[in-house]
């Protein structure tokens, strides 16, 4: 009878578990399918410095102008932005360099903080978070105002270009 109650505990032991595993396979699916296995944002430290570098030196570039020379901001949206972020730059831009000028308006940005959302294959999805300072000419530095953006950028030869701008 030893022998039999012996052989019975390993069996109803290993019964509970593939029960167990049976009931909590649908949960391990909805976990699967929300997290994209190919999703390499927080394993590849050397991917989400460069795409943050690339992006944050980016949004400075093309958010910071000065009023004598709005011309190099636009080079640099040209080669830092495309599809729709360059479209919404240019229709946004097309203001500012209207009254920059007449204004004597400098604009300095810089990305103060940046992360990277997911990065799956060469697509990325980041929060930026920028601290703009504008300038009239003649006057001291104004204050900084904080702005947050959600950036989706694409890697192509060996550079990430900005291809959606969303306020966050």
């Amino acid at each position: 009878m030893r022998r039999l109650l012996a052989l019975h505990r390993p069996f109803t032991v290993a019964l509970a578990l593939a029960l167990i595993a049976v009931g909590l396979r649908p949960a391990a699916g909805l976990l699967r399918d929300r997290d994209d296995p190919r999703d390499r944002a927080v394993l590849d430290e050397v991917a989400t410095t460069e795409v943050t570098g690339d992006v944050s030196t980016a949004l400075a570039t093309v958010f910071t102008y000065a009023a004598g020379d709005i011309a190099a901001t636009e080079r640099a949206a040209a080669r830092e932005l495309s599809g729709s972020a360059l479209r919404q730059y240019r229709q946004i831009f097309g203001q500012v360099k209207r009254q920059a000028p007449a204004q004597r308006v400098t604009l300095t940005t810089r990305a103060v903080r940046a992360g990277v959302i997911s990065l799956t294959g060469d697509t990325a999805r980041l929060l930026v978070f920028l601290d703009q300072t504008a300038t009239r000419a003649g006057e001291a530095a104004g204050t900084p105002a904080a702005a947050q953006l959600t950036v989706t950028a694409r890697h192509d030869d060996g550079h990430w270009t900005i291809t959606d701008l969303r306020s966050a």
